[in-house]
Order: structure tokens, then C-alpha cells, then sequence
């Protein structure tokens, strides 16, 4: 929502204001739509007005423009007071200790993610609402024009217009909402995993669900070892063939920490157990130091989880056959894959494992083979490119 950077602002502590004061206004009755636009306006009021004169309350600040915003908004145009466009007196501290602080970053998530909202949207609108973005921000992110990211942010507000957001959804849209803006990766002028992580350890201090913290786990123990997944050439380089020296120490310990945390509750579910099986690939000296077995038994667990983990989790499925193959064999873990052929048989993921226990096996010939139709299948360029070398290298391999 900040437009840019302004000398003498601290930004990131202006963005860690906006769903506070916007939480503040929808608790008190405003519609969402009409608020956000409201605080938008707000914001760019303090990147001019705050570098020479700084408010004592920050908050309450931004709140008493916006509101004033809101009531020009529902005053005719020929009423409308063009004085107080001018620089505003400050407001009286008390307004600040008057909203509510406690539980803000979590309730203005739970508009966002309303379930009514699509996938899209709702990533979207909780990166503008929550994250402080920019549309321009969000659509380099999703590598879209910044006018159709606009659309989607409006239609979003569209949807929540005239409500009373006091009945909110479940945590667990929340969380999806959270890995889905962390899935998106590391691209344009926003690092979307980073702010994934900085939304989910704001969510983490304002609910006690052990899953939140499970989440926010997964996500620091993964983004560990981000210095190492790309070569000099911005080629993929896979887990088992990483330089884990260039992995980041003080995330995989943080990471620890917090799933240590959530698992003492005694309450494991998908998250938890996902950032387990990501915690024993950290903790590996080496590729061949994994502890195999209780990546297998971690899995087992992350299936039981689901009624039916083919359909809804095929990603711990076939991760699951891997496992399997490190333990009991590389026939054992393909065996795990043949289940999985009408199913799955189209996806070039499950190429991919083919290939990589085809290659754990010894049979480089099949390797190749199953390398190649994967890369034939891959929509990602990154990734098939990685498939395409994977290939020649079995076929070098063998000869």
C-alpha cells in the first residue's frame, strides 16, 4: 500500500501499522472495501506530510486521516471540506490506546482469506491489505500486468463490500493462503517467501495454534537453503547434490525452535510433519547422512493425515516412494510409483522420481529414458531445463 520509499520513513515500520489501523476501522463498523481505500489514502498523506513533521502516535494518526477520509466519502462534493486536505494537527494519543491491538495482523488476515474470495484473490488482497504491497509489487511477483493484479484486488473488495466481517473463516484458509504466497517463490521486486515468512511469524504471535507455528517452521527449514539451489548460472541444483555450507544456520536453528514448540503441544497434523521431514534433510551433514528411515516414517504419518493422499497430496506421495526407495530399494520405491501410474502417469513429477530411482538403482539407461518424458512434460522452463540435463548426464553416465 506504501507507493515508495521516502527518505527519513521507516517503512517497514509504516507497513507493520496497516492492519492494525485498518483492523481498527472495520472493527468499528466500516466496510472493507471502503476502509482499504481509505488508509491507501491515508498512507500517502503520511509519506508526505511525516518527514517534516512526525507524529508522536503513528497509529492513531494514520486512523484520524483515514477517518476523515471515510467521512469526506460520504459527504456530497459540494460539502466536502477541501481544508482538511491540508496537514493535520496531531491527533490526540488517546485515539491509539482506543483500538484494539491484540489480535489486529490476525483478524485483517481472516478478511482476506474469506473463503468466499478465490485462491487468487485471496493472495492477493492479503498481500495489499496485510503485507503493505504495492499492486505494482504484487503483480511483478505473479509476473502479471499490473492492471490485471488491480482487477483482481478490486473484484476481492467487490466481493467483502457492504459486509460485517464478524463472522471469519477458518485458520486453516489462512495457512494455505500463507504457503501459497510462500510457493510462489522468489521473484520480481518482492521476495514472496520472505514476506510469507514475515506474514507467518506475525501470525504465530497472535494465535496459539501449534499448526500456524508448524507452518511458519516448514517455511524457515526450506528457505534455509535457498543460497544453494540455483549455481552461478541460475541452474537448479537438486537437495541431494547441494553445497550445504552455503545453507543459512540461523534459519534451520530458528526453524527447530519453532517446530519443537508446536510438536510439545501433542497435536502434530500436515505442517508439523512436513517441516519434520524438511527438518531431517537440514540436519544431514551430508546427502548420504540422511536419516532415511524416519523421513519414511514422518511420511507415513503425513499420508495418515488425508483419506485419500493420492488425489490431495500427491507431492508427499511420490515423496513418500523416494523414501521408500532409500530404505527398501530402489524396486521397492518404483513398485510405490506403479500404484500410482493411473493417477498420476501424466504429471512429469512422477517421471521424475521414476527417473531418480531408475538412477538410484543403477539402471541409468531407464534414467534417461524417464528424464526426458518428464522434461517432455514440464510446463516450468527452469525446470525442464534442469530435466533436459538431467537426462544427458544419465546418458553420459552409462556410456
Amino acid at each position: 500500500m506504501i507507493e515508495e520509499p521516502t527518505p527519513g520513513l521507516d517503512e517497514g515500520a509504516l507497513r507493520a501499522l496497516v492492519p492494525r489501523v485498518l483492523a481498527g476501522l472495520v472493527r468499528r463498523g466500516e466496510d472493507f472495501d471502503a476502509a482499504e481505500d481509505a488508509l491507501q489514502e491515508a498512507l500517502l498523506e503520511a509519506l508526505r506530510v511525516w518527514p517534516e513533521h512526525p507524529p508522536r502516535e503513528p497509529g492513531a494518526w494514520l486512523t484520524a486521516v483515514a477517518t476523515r477520509r471515510l467521512v469526506d466519502a460520504r459527504r456530497s462534493e459540494a460539502a466536502r471540506h477541501r481544508r482538511e486536505d491540508a496537514i493535520y494537527a496531531e491527533p490526540p494519543a488517546s485515539t491509539a490506546e482506543e483500538e484494539e491491538t491484540g489480535d489486529d495482523t490476525l483478524f485483517v488476515l481472516f478478511c482476506c482469506c474469506n473463503p468466499d474470495l478465490a485462491p487468487a484473490s485471496q493472495v492477493a488482497l492479503t498481500l495489499r491489505a496485510v503485507g503493505g504491497l504495492t499492486t505494482r509489487e504484487i503483480a511483478d511477483a505473479f509476473f502479471v500486468p499490473e492492471a490485471t493484479m488491480a482487477q483482481r484486488i478490486s473484484r476481492a473488495k467487490r466481493a467483502l463490500q457492504g459486509r460485517r466481517l464478524d463472522q471469519l473463516g477458518d485458520l486453516a484458509v489462512v495457512l494455505r493462503v500463507l504457503y501459497l504466497i510462500y510457493s510462489a517463490g522468489h521473484a520480481g521486486r518482492v521476495d514472496l517467501a520472505a514476506e510469507a515468512i514475515r506474514l507467518a511469524r506475525q501470525l504465530t504471535l497472535a494465535t496459539e495454534e501449534p499448526e500456524a507455528r508448524g507452518l511458519l517452521a516448514l517455511m524457515l527449514l526450506n528457505h534455509a537453503r535457498l543460497p544453494a539451489r540455483l549455481d552461478a548460472d541460475g541452474r537448479i541444483v537438486t537437495l541431494d547434490r547441494q553445497d550445504r555450507g552455503l545453507w543459512n544456520t540461523g534459519e534451520i536453528a530458528d526453524g527447530l525452535r519453532v517446530l519443537q514448540s508446536a510438536l510439545a503441544v501433542g497435536r502434530p497434523s500436515r505442517y508439523q510433519t512436513e517441516a519434520a521431514i524438511a527438518a531431517l534433510h537440514d540436519d544431514a551433514a551430508s546427502a548420504e547422512d540422511t536419516d532415511w528411515p524416519q523421513i519414511l516414517a514422518w511420511y507415513d504419518d503425513l499420508l495418515a493425515l488425508s483419506d485419500d493422499p493420492v488425489h490431495q497430496d500427491p507431492a508427499a506421495v511420490l515423496g513418500r516412494a523416494v523414501a521408500v526407495g532409500h530404505v527398501l530399494g530402489a524396486a521397492a520405491g518404483l513398485r510405490e510409483t506403479d500404484r500410482l501410474r493411473d493417477v498420476l502417469g501424466e504429471r512429469y513429477r512422477w517421471h521424475a522420481v521414476r527417473a531418480y530411482l531408475h538412477e538410484l538403482g543403477g539402471d541409468l539407461t531407464a534414467a534417461a529414458a524417464e528424464y526426458a518424458d518428464a522434461a517432455h512434460r514440464a510446463t516450468d522452463v527452469a525446470e525442464r531445463d534442469h530435466l533436459v540435463r538431467q537426462a544427458a548426464r544419465a546418458r553420459a553416465a552409462r556410456q
